[in-house]
């Protein structure tokens, strides 16, 4: 069901925004700019969806494309961080596993099974 698994996502989205918010405030200053980036995504992620849920039809899917679009954002940014050495890989891959269901759940929201 559709409202279920899109609270599910909301859930999940918001432990990963949570994690780049403190991810974030341990950059160095060459990396703020990126850290913020990444955070604003990680946000818009969990708040377009949900939005979307409160919202129908292809309103509802617009808010998921966005948030499956935002969450592919703040994924890459925090891969480059990670690769850069800015943020512990370790701390980084727990967030990453959490963007990496929020775009799973999503693009399954957007694209349902008939």
């Amino acid at each position: 069901m559709v409202g279920e698994s899109g609270m599910d996502a909301e859930r999940v989205a918001a432990r990963a925004a949570v994690g780049l918010f403190g991810l974030a405030r341990g950059l160095p200053p060459s990396f703020r700019g990126l850290g913020d980036q990444a955070t604003r995504a990680g946000a818009s992620a969990a708040l377009n969806l949900a939005e979307g849920s409160g919202r129908f039809g292809r309103d509802r899917v617009q808010h998921y494309r966005i948030a499956y679009g935002s969450a592919r954002e703040a994924a890459m940014a925090l891969e480059l961080m990670v690769g850069a050495g800015a943020v512990p890989e370790a701390a980084g891959a727990e967030v990453l596993e959490l963007l990496d269901r929020v775009k799973a759940m999503t693009w399954r929201m957007i694209h349902p099974r008939r």
